[in-house]
This record gives C-alpha cells, structure tokens and sequence, in this order.
C-alpha cells in the first residue's frame, strides 16, 4: 500500500446491506484506506461443515474496492461457529481443572485438536481459492489474538512430543525440572501431562516449559494457515494481531519472524498513563518487528471497555495516541472497530462509527486524524527511530517470576520493565527493547528489569557489553536462575555476581516500606549524607565484593549495608538495585548512570525519526497547557515554518521535517507569551 494504512475491524454481517453503502461513503470521508474484514464471520462462511457461502463477502470486497478501500482478508478462525463444537467436542478447550469449556464465547477451540486444526487450514484455503486475484486484497489476517490456554489430551500428547525434541531424554527432563524433588520424578514420557489442577504448588519448571509449548503450539496452527495464503497468494503479506497480556503465553520474539509485518493490538487501561502505555506497547512492538515497519492494528476509537468498566477518550487523545504509534515506527493507524455493535458482547466497545452516528465528536475526530495521516507518510514510511537506551525483554522470565510459590506475590515483572520505560519516557529518552541475546553495542546504556533467568550465554553477553564501555542497569531478582528456572548456587545474583561486583546470601522482600539514603557525592562510599527515599516490596542483604555504595538502608537488620551499587567492569560501570526504588529515585539512579536530562517540558514527548540526512521531530503535547520546544524545519501538519521556536497548543502536535538529522531537540522549558512559531494540531477541547 502506498501512504499509512487507517481504518479498523469492519464487521458487515453485522449489519443490513443497505448500512454497507452508508459506510463505505463514510469511509471515504474519513479517509479510510485499509479495512480488516471476516474475523468473526465463520459462521457466515461456512454455515456446515465444507459448505461455504461467499456471496456477501463477494458483495462487501466488491463494493470497499469500488471506494477505493484495501481489505486486510481474515481467517476467521479464532471463532468457530456453532456446529464446529457438536460435532467435535474433543476440540473444545480444557481448563486446568479438567472443565469442558462450551461454545458461546470466542476462542472455543484447542490449538492441538487435528479436527480444528483440519477445519482451519480447509477455510483458509476456500478464502484463498476465492479471493486470490481479488483486487481489493492487500493483506491476510491469520486467526486474531492467539492466546487461548487448553490442558486437554490432544494437548498432553502434543506436549511430550514437544518436550522430546526440547530435552531429548528424560535423564534430561528429569534434571532439567529438578522431579528429585516431592518424588515427582518420570520414568515413562506417557507420565508427564499438562500442568492441572493439583493438591499444593505445581512443579514451576515444568509451568514454564508449558507456557513455553503453548507459544509454539500456536505458532505451529499460525504456519499452517500461512503455508495455504502463501501458496495461492505468494505475494499477499500475512500476519496476525499481537495481543499482549498475562494470560497470553507467546513468545513474541520468536512469532516476529513468521509475520510479514508484526501487528498489535492496545487498549491503555490506565486513563491517567495512557500515553505513556502507549509508548511501551509501541517501542515493544518496534522491537519485535527489529525496527522494520510495524502496525498498529487495533485500538479503540473513542470508548475503551476492559469487561468491567467503561472508558471514554478524552477529546484529542484519539489523534495523540494514534500518532504515538506513528512516530514509534508505525505504518498507520487502525481501530477496533469500524462501527460499534448494537448487540453482542462487545455491545459497549467503541468504534469509529459510535451508536450515536457521524455527527458527533468522536467521528469528527476521526475524520480529522484521516486528513492528517496522508501528509505524514513521508516520515513513517522506511525512516528509522534512534534509541540510545534500551531495556532487556524477556517473555520467559515475566512467567517465571509470576509462577506460583515464588518467595514475593507482590513482585510483578511488568511492573518492574513499565517503571524503567516509563521513567525513561518522563525523561524524554526513546527506548528499544532488546532480548538478552541481542547485540547490545549500539546503546549507551541498558536496563535489566527483575531478569530471572540468565543462560549462560545471556550472562556472557551482558558481561561483554559491560566490558566494551557499556552502562548497565540491574534491578533486583536479576540472574538468579538458569533457563530451566533452577536456582544458580553460590550466592545471588547468580550468573550476575562477578559483573555487579556484589554478593547477596539472603533475599528479604518487604511488608512495608523501608528508608534508604541516598548519597548525592560522585561515587562515595557511603556515610549519612544525602536524601533519604523509600525500598518497596522486596530488599536483600547485599554485600560490596568490589562495587560501591550509592544509596544504603537505614534503620532495621540492614542498617547500612548497600541498596543501590555501581561497579567498574572493564571499560563500563553495571549499576545494581536490591530494591523497588519510587520514579523520581530510579531517575535519579539512572541520571548518576549517565542518562541526559529530558529535552522538553513534563508531558511533552519528542521522538526522532531518521532516514539520511532527513529528520522528522514528532511532538506530541501531552498537557492541558500550551507548550514551547526548540525545532526548526517544516510542519508536516500545517506546512508552517518552525523558525527555531514551536508553540504546541494543549493536546495539540507537530510532526517537523529538517534535514539536520543528527540534531536532537533542545529543551526550551516552558510556554513563553514572547515570540515563536504556534503549530500542530488539536481538536476542540483536546486536553491531556
């Protein structure tokens, strides 16, 4: 597709056919370029098994092409329609406790079962054969939202065959999963099963390596439905939508390299953070993609509903959040959905189209961000987002650390890796992600949130990039175990120890806070100067084996002993917190660590993107109040020239072209009433 895709879920069956010309018209007032189109329709198309009725579909693709809209096609497999369940009941999902689940959601399906696996890969193929030389296609759309957990018997025979390849033996499972311990060892692969429902703690290598199998289970249903697109469509794109959250067990770094363009899905839950989670979710989905284009493929137009409660987007943020993605590597913007539902479980989901009908704000805005987009597709087709700092992502510690029976359940992996960008985004740093596999050369400093498991491979990486002249950052419960999640003996933090230049014999995780003082002196050893903060959850008896004390605890059984540590390895300094220190001490850490102070005011975010000599500054006013940043160039938004000074009205953004790439924004403080250029867009009323 030339330019940025915009549009979202359109769900026609939903509606009479004389609504679909009603909406393409609209479509093409809104500037709409790019629909997804079939994900929940396989009883439509498919009313029985192998009798499949495509003369609706025919009709809706024939009319999008006709207004000049593209169809990302989907396979609508994430939802089996009616029949599907009684005709095969050994292929809907099984709860940990041994319940059948019954049909009456979506995701009604086991991954592992051949008959949907069978049923899957047959309408995949029906949709190809049918609609390959349509001209309207620009894009498969596989399944939607991988994520659905099963512990059937179709499952336990496929995950002994996926642990015989991983292990190999089961001398090796058996040490690998420690099974000496509570007499749980196998002698027989027919033993082993999925994690169930069982009398006291479940054995958590085991829990890991399912979660492992789950993601690869999914994976292997994605590939068959990619082979058939790929044979009759070899030039058609295929992806499917990321969704990110605790209950989803895929690996998404190893998922990125089987889509032709990584796509995800974000709602923000939290209406006061929401930009910055839409930041992490975009830098994320950036990483995955390894810094080729991505897209946004869904998000919610103007009401976000989690299942419990009901949000609506404040005026302008619509425009805000979706150029977030945007200037964080996004090749467009897509919403979930075209047309909010009048029934249905989802009734009171948002969409571009709401209950009350175009006239109002909500279809006014989205039309506005439809006029916007085309001027911008210069800076967000192929231009590169520099990052100087990024922070360790790893699916398979986040599992790890949130298994049952670990020493702390208030310790939360996600809380620990949105602090670190969340403080880093306040500071106005663009970040990467990175798996510690990575090549890590190319930043100046990298942060390690709670990364439990370390191979020894992973180990010898960060050492070596330490070694070299980098800046690492570890926060607590860092290397403390292998990849098959056994303790690392000797001392904690494990594989880590060496490099931070610090041992820990006992963990202390915390009840309530603790003080901590903080040394404001360039690396000084210690003593009662400084400020005091406070420790949060979890503390550790650390003591120095070469590192020195940057912030210590005071009072308690660990009265003066370190909390935060940096320590000189090779040419670079690694950093350690024993401690969930508050935003503003972390900050400070990382400031101390080498981090620039933020470039712009509080709630302004700047990010770069660079392709040459050309870059293009995004700027993106997050306050209620008018703001002023240095930037000189072209406002892609307005066509104004920014003369070295940019007014950003409240909720308001420019998007400035220069051909100074390797200039950074300078920070200018705040509003002035004294000169400058005022630019960039904001809609009625838009606050932050």
């Amino acid at each position: 597709m030339d330019g940025l895709c915009y549009g979202g879920d359109y769900n026609p069956e939903q509606w009479p056919e004389e609504v679909w010309h009603e909406d393409v018209a609209l479509m093409r007032e809104a500037g709409v370029t790019l629909v997804t189109v079939g994900v929940f329709s396989w009883a439509r198309l498919e009313p029985s098994p192998g009798r499949f009725t495509f003369g609706r579909l025919d009709r809706v693709l024939d009319l999008l092409h006709a207004g000049g809209v593209k169809v990302a096609l989907a396979t609508p497999t994430a939802s089996p329609p009616p029949w599907f369940g009684l005709a095969h009941p050994d292929a809907l999902p099984v709860s940990g406790d041994g319940t059948r689940l019954s049909h009456g959601s979506r995701d009604t399906y086991c991954v592992c079962a051949p008959a949907y696996v069978a049923a899957s890969v047959r309408i995949a193929r029906a949709l190809a054969e049918r609609y390959r030389e349509h001209p309207a296609l620009a894009m498969w759309h596989v399944h939607n939202e991988y994520g659905t957990w099963c512990h059937c018997d179709h499952v336990a025979a496929a995950f002994r065959a996926w642990l015989r390849a991983r292990h190999g033996s089961l001398d090796a499972l058996n040490d690998a999963w420690t099974t000496a311990f509570w007499s749980q060892h196998y002698t027989d692969w027919e033993e082993i099963t999925p994690p169930r429902a069982t009398q006291y703690l479940p054995n958590p290598s085991q829990a890991l390596d399912f979660r492992r199998f789950l993601s690869a289970a999914m994976l292997a249903h994605y590939r068959a439905q990619k082979a058939v697109l790929r044979e009759l469509t070899p030039d058609v794109p295929v992806t499917t939508n990321f969704v990110f959250g605790g209950w989803v067990p895929v690996d998404n770094w190893e998922w990125a390299g089987e889509v032709d363009l990584v796509a995800i899905d974000h709602y923000p839950d939290d209406p006061e953070h929401a930009a910055e989670q839409t930041a992490f979710a975009a830098d994320l989905a950036r990483a995955w993609s390894g810094g080729r284009p991505w897209l946004l493929m869904e998000q919610a137009a103007g009401i976000v509903y989690t299942g419990t409660r009901m949000r609506s987007k404040r005026p302008g943020e619509i425009a805000l959040h979706s150029l977030q993605h945007v200037a964080r590597g996004s090749r467009g913007a897509m919403f979930f959905q075209w047309r909010a539902s009048r029934g249905g479980s989802e009734l009171w989901h948002g969409g571009m189209v709401p209950h009350a009908g175009p006239g109002g704000r909500i279809f006014r805005e989205i039309r506005e961000l439809g006029g916007v987009l085309p001027h911008l597709a210069e800076a967000a087709r192929d231009a590169a987002v520099p990052a100087d700092v990024a922070i360790l992502w790893d699916p398979e510690s986040w599992w790890a650390v949130e298994s049952p029976g670990f020493p702390s359940s208030d310790v939360r992996y996600l809380d620990a890796l949105h602090q670190a960008h969340r403080v880093l985004w306040r500071n106005g740093a663009t970040t990467d992600f990175a798996h510690p596999s990575h090549d890590l050369s190319a930043y100046a400093m990298v942060l390690v949130p709670s990364l439990y498991l370390v191979s020894d491979a992973a180990a010898r990486n960060l050492t070596a990039y330490v070694e070299q002249g980098g800046t690492l950052v570890v926060s607590f419960l860092s290397g403390v175990a292998d990849e098959h999640a056994r303790v690392r003996l000797g001392g904690y933090p494990g594989a880590l120890r060496d490099l931070l230049g610090i041992w820990v014999e006992e963990f202390l995780p915390l009840a309530e806070p603790v003080p901590i003082r903080m040394d404001d002196g360039e690396d000084a050893a210690g003593g009662r100067g400084g400020h005091v903060v406070t420790g949060e959850i979890w503390s550790e008896r650390v003591e120095s084996r070469g590192a020195t004390a940057l912030a210590r605890y005071e009072g308690g059984v660990l009265d003066g002993l370190p909390a935060v540590t940096r320590h000189a390895h090779g040419a670079g300094q690694a950093f350690y917190l024993s401690t969930r220190l508050d935003d503003d001490a972390y900050a400070r850490v990382l400031s101390r660590a080498g981090l620039p102070a933020a470039p712009a005011p509080a709630g302004v975010e700047l990010v770069r993107r660079v392709d040459g000599g050309t870059c293009w500054l995004f700027a993106l006013n997050h306050t209620a109040a008018e703001q002023e940043i240095a930037a000189t160039g072209t406002d892609l938004v307005t066509g104004a020239t920014a003369g070295g000074l940019l007014r950003l009205p409240p909720g308001g953004f420019a998007v400035i072209r220069t051909t100074d790439g390797a200039s950074r924004p300078v920070r200018r403080g705040h509003a002035s009433a004294q000169g400058g250029e005022t630019a960039g867009r904001r809609t009625e009323g838009a606050t932050a």
